[in-house]
């Protein structure tokens, strides 16, 4: 076999996986989340194409509000992206390869890139890495190529790549025959018996330069707004920022739909690599190590009588059931999700109507990120609110000022540099300062330990957009 050319894996972290509400949420996706081991997915899926000098340093399009959880996660992995793209909104997996690619031929004009969704669990990694270096030769030789997967049960939820004829001699590379989309229970055994036909797994070995052209010959207006919203991106601190008009005005499209599914030069390589796309709950009670009764416990729970079922909480809390079959129970601080394993795919219509009331269950946790560290809202009424805010080492608030709140903060482990009007000073554990409406105020952890404190908001409005930012190390708004 030919040698393998240099791999530029390009990892999409834009998602915002409904699915897998109540944990999942838009702010904080299942991408940054530890759901099946000790890393989170997005750390997974990078460290996959990092451990060997087979792969060029990986190239992440994240959705902006993540911006500084993503290069976290990477930092605390070792891991160096050559970049961190942000996208103002979501334009699906087309326009976000075309803008990878051109970000790639600028400074390696014959690369190779491996387009990886962040969100799926490859079990098999070696059988992973030969498949990547299959995939890496014939899109060398100028195939879009990508992978299907071997099926082991009657799928409806996949689409299906039926297999066309070996491309010279080679059974592990395959030409498409066609694209197939999710079929009903007897078409998906019919597929399983004929042995033709293969999951889509949405990965893709494209080279660089050929998407390119592709896209441009089939979707000359998609090329076109890519060309003209990479034109106009921007660095902003560690991240290129591309431009929300620009990009904002780029037509929506998958790479199957745009380009696979019309191109002669699609190709597939037919894989086992222990794949899961983690599309929802029932695909982790799949994943999990099960007791004696099918049960996947992870939580504090006592059960009786209890069969296949899967219960998680990441709060503490006790979960008991008698008598419970093939459920879900799924507990949050602020949320409880129970379904039938069956119809878990519809928690996307409770997510839907939770965002037509506004609710910001639909949103984010009680626990809310940021660059400098996060907060946890404990309480709030009427013309109060009360957080738990954590300040990592070297975290910096904006200098900022509130036009509807005051602000009462007690320091419950470590010190907390304040400016409050012209005065700086330290307050340490058991210390408390008063913030007044309208005084220019900042809170900074120049010290080696976390920072905790608790902040009483008290006025007429207490919602967080009452920020004004005058100075903000992290450049937000």
């Amino acid at each position: 076999m030919a040698e393998s050319p240099i791999i530029h894996p390009v990892i999409l972290s834009g998602g915002s996986g409904s699915r897998l509400w109540p944990m999942s949420r838009a702010h904080y996706p299942k991408q940054l989340l530890p759901l099946v081991g000790p890393r989170t997915m997005l750390q997974e899926t990078a460290g996959r194409v990092s451990d060997s000098d087979d792969y060029a340093a990986p190239l992440i399009i994240a959705n902006s509000e993540h911006r500084f959880i993503v290069a976290e996660q990477l930092q605390a992995i070792g891991i160096k992206p050559c970049a961190i793209v942000l996208e103002p909104v979501g334009r699906s997996t087309a326009p976000a390869a075309a803008i990878a690619a051109l970000k790639l031929v600028e400074s390696a004009p014959g690369a190779i890139m491996a387009l990886l969704p962040s969100d799926h669990v490859v079990e098999d990694e070696s059988a992973f890495r030969n498949a990547m270096h299959v995939a890496a030769v014939a899109a060398a030789e100028g195939a879009l190529v990508t992978f299907g997967i071997k099926p082991d049960h009657p799928e409806t939820g996949y689409g299906y790549i039926r297999k066309g004829k070996a491309l010279n001699g080679d059974e592990t590379v395959h030409g498409v025959a066609a694209f197939v989309e999710k079929p009903n229970l007897t078409t998906a055994e019919n597929y399983c018996q004929s042995g033709e036909y293969l999951w889509n797994s949405g990965m893709f070995v494209l080279g660089a330069q050929n998407y390119l052209d592709e896209l441009e010959r089939l979707a000359p207006d998609m090329m076109a707004a890519c060309r003209k919203a990479y034109a106009a991106s921007f660095a902003d601190l560690d991240f290129l920022r591309l431009d929300a008009d620009t990009f904002g005005d780029c037509p929506s499209d998958s790479i199957d739909y745009a380009v696979m599914e019309k191109t002669d030069r699609a190709a597939v390589v037919p894989v086992d690599i222990g794949w899961n796309d983690v599309g929802g709950w029932p695909a982790l009670w799949d994943l999990a190590e099960k007791d004696s009764d099918g049960n996947v416990s992870l939580a504090d729970t006592l059960l009786h009588d209890t069969h296949n079922c899967y219960f998680r909480s990441d709060d503490g809390r006790l979960i008991t059931a008698i008598g419970m079959e093939d459920t879900i129970v799924v507990s949050t601080d602020d949320a409880i999700l129970v379904t039938q394993r069956a119809r878990a795919g519809e928690v996307k219509e409770i997510v839907n109507r939770l965002k037509s009331a506004n609710r910001s269950e639909a949103i984010h946790h009680r626990r809310v990120f940021r660059p400098w560290g996060d907060y946890n809202d404990i309480d709030e009424d009427e013309r109060f609110r009360v957080k738990r805010i954590i300040v990592k080492p070297g975290g910096i608030l904006s200098l900022q000022q509130h036009k509807h709140r005051s602000e009462h903060w007690v320091i419950v482990k470590g010190t907390g540099t304040v400016t409050r009007g012209e005065e700086v000073s330290e307050l340490h554990e058991n210390q408390s300062t008063y913030i007044p409406k309208g005084v220019v105020h900042r809170l900074e952890n120049k010290g080696e330990e976390p920072l905790h404190l608790i902040e009483v908001q008290v006025g007429d409005y207490v919602g967080e957009d009452d920020i004004v930012r005058l100075e903000d190390t992290y450049d937000r708004n």
